[in-house]
């Protein structure tokens, strides 16, 4: 009888080891799991759990100061952990490494034991899989369904519940496709987030470490676990996973619109895509439908030119010697590039460049996008009779993600009418991946409690069009401001719709008698944004000190006493969105 719940999380295990389990306890457990299932083609490597007793030594008492102390977790094949066989799902390039990938280091560090690494779509090209010479991992939730590549191993374990994460990486979709056919989360962080240094690459360019887990919780405190800058790796970033917020009241959602939706005649996966846009409208997201075909023509460019090229450059020597050791289906794939030249690579840069022009003004009129994290489902059969086809379709939108440097968070929704499971993604600029983990739990009704403003950043108080979901709240965004707390003013203030326009603007004026309670929210910003921020407000407004419905006090934005003639005043609306819905409902 298993000890532990079914599937386990990172809090399931907190407690289990805050009540006095053993971390030994915990690794039988979890390879008593992986012995009832039977599948051979989950790991290509299981850790002896004899020798991991050395590691929980060394690991001491319990220490909640770990937040990973003592998790196992499993990692793709194609990432290095010191003293397990990497072997990128082709026996003739194993090698045993004699240190951690810089990322498995960190875990390690945190508390967490690695216990085997998954199979995979070899050299991690593919979103099926099935494009290994081991056996096939079976699809966790249905046998006869494709597990999803390249990351197949990873997802499987996650989604059996054998351990609370695994890691994969994701180039076209390898960290969200097999998390949609497994029931999973799967979290893509911004490129360079997590440093690659000891990833067998796909494409260097455009690969990244990514997260399976149970939970959008659990996930995105192992991408805070492994977060961080690397000198050794030139294209780590140094971009922080910061602590999760509360999601903006109100958000604005790019979906494809009715005309550039694909499901590939599968209508009950458009069904449940429709369903789930209503969940995110039930939440106070405004969706904007947009024509995608822009992020399908980037999406078409992954296998073309500069990034095929880019493939072919990791497994040269090898093909070259033996090209007998690839897979059939990824050998055609990749020796496409001997028929190109430097000529053709740069074409496509140049051709990306121009498409992700085409995309700027898509992306930058919304707060995210949301899409399907898979069009339709594939059985295993559907692969033996057409190994490439099937994939392609699988990336349809997950192809473009990596190529426009976004980041991407593929969600469970409940499941379709045939039992299928459901998924949907959220993406967003490179850098908001705490803004997409905050949307995430909140459609699953979890709150997130708001904190204190750090030192290094102000409090902003917004009435007008700088709030969520409205057309000015990107000056806050893109100047790094995130969302604190919807509240309202102490009840001393008046409120007009002031003079002039189109557009009107809304102006809040202090006023020593009488006056109402104003809904406004609080946004924090760095300090060193300020000044950019000061510099984008037009008089009569200014910043000034608000008082707050708590009697505390924050900068926020005020209207001067003279501005206000010829306005309208609408202190009675009690708000500019409660203002701006009853001018529509006039209308």
């Amino acid at each position: 009888m298993s000890l532990l719940p079914t599937p386990i999380t990172l809090t399931d295990l907190q407690s289990a080891y805050a009540e006095g389990m053993s971390v030994s306890d915990v690794l039988h457990d979890v390879f008593a799991r992986i012995a009832a299932v039977a599948d051979p083609g989950i790991f290509l490597h299981l850790a002896d759990p004899s020798a991991l007793e050395g590691e929980i030594a060394a690991l001491g008492a319990y220490d909640p100061a770990r937040p990973l102390w003592g998790v196992p977790f499993v990692v793709k094949d194609n990432i290095d952990v010191a003293g397990m066989p990497t072997t990128a799902a082709c026996p003739a390039w194993t090698y045993t490494p004699d240190r951690d990938a810089f990322a498995v280091a960190r875990l390690r560090a945190a508390g967490a034991i690695p216990i085997g690494k998954a199979n995979l779509d070899q050299f991690a090209t593919g979103l099926v899989g099935t494009r290994t010479p081991w056996p096939v991992p079976r699809n966790a939730l249905d046998p006869n369904i494709v597990p999803g590549g390249s990351s197949s191993g990873s997802a499987v374990a996650v989604g059996h519940g054998f351990v609370p994460f695994a890691l994969g990486t994701d180039t076209a979709g390898s960290g969200r496709v097999p998390a949609a056919l497994n029931g999973i989360v799967g979290l893509k962080p911004t490129l360079g987030m997590i440093s690659a240094s000891g990833v067998v690459p796909a494409c260097r360019t455009l690969d990244t470490i990514s997260i399976f887990a149970r939970n959008v919780t659990d996930a995105y405190a192992i991408l805070q676990a492994m977060a961080g800058y690397d000198a050794t790796d030139p294209y780590s970033r140094k971009i922080p996973a910061p602590t999760l917020r509360p999601a903006p009241p109100a958000i604005r959602v790019g979906v494809p619109d009715a005309t550039s939706r694909e499901f590939f005649g599968d209508a009950l996966q458009a069904a449940a895509f429709a369903r789930d846009l209503d969940s995110l409208r039930d939440r106070g997201a405004h969706i904007v439908e947009m024509d995608f075909t822009p992020f399908y023509d980037v999406a078409n460019m992954l296998y073309d030119g500069a990034w095929v090229a880019e493939r072919h450059s990791v497994i040269q020597d090898l093909l070259s010697a033996q090209p007998d050791a690839i897979h059939p289906v990824t050998r055609a794939i990749i020796c496409k590039a001997e028929g190109l030249s430097a000529t053709d690579a740069f074409r496509g840069i140049y051709r990306l460049a121009e498409l992700r022009r085409a995309c700027e003004p898509l992306i930058s009129a919304v707060d995210m996008l949301a899409v399907p994290t898979i069009p339709t489902f594939y059985s295993c059969g559907d692969l033996m009779a057409d190994p490439v086809t099937p994939n392609s379709n699988l990336g349809t939108y997950t192809n473009f993600v990596n190529l426009l440097d976004l980041c991407a968070l593929a969600i469970p929704t409940p499941a379709r009418d045939d039992g299928r499971p459901g998924s949907l993604t959220l993406i967003g600029p490179a850098g908001q991946d705490a803004a997409l983990a905050a949307v995430a739990l909140a459609l699953d009704g979890l709150t997130i409690a708001a904190e204190g403003v750090p030192e290094d950043q102000i409090a902003i108080a917004v009435c007008g069009a700088h709030m969520s979901g409205l057309p000015l709240n990107h000056q806050l965004t893109e100047l790094g401001g995130r969302f604190l707390k919807a509240t309202s003013t102490a009840p001393c203030y008046s409120f007009h719709a002031l003079a002039g326009g189109p557009p009107v603007r809304p102006g809040l004026v202090r006023r020593q008698t009488g006056g109402a309670s104003i809904a406004l929210e609080l946004w924090s910003l760095p300090k060193t944004a300020l000044g950019h921020l000061i510099c984008q407000i037009p008089a009569p407004l200014g910043l000034g000190s608000i008082e707050l419905e708590d009697g505390s006090r924050a900068t926020g934005f005020l209207c001067e006493a003279a501005g206000t003639l010829g306005a309208t005043e609408i202190t009675s609306a009690g708000g500019w969105r409660q203002y701006l819905s009853d001018g529509v409902a006039a209308q």
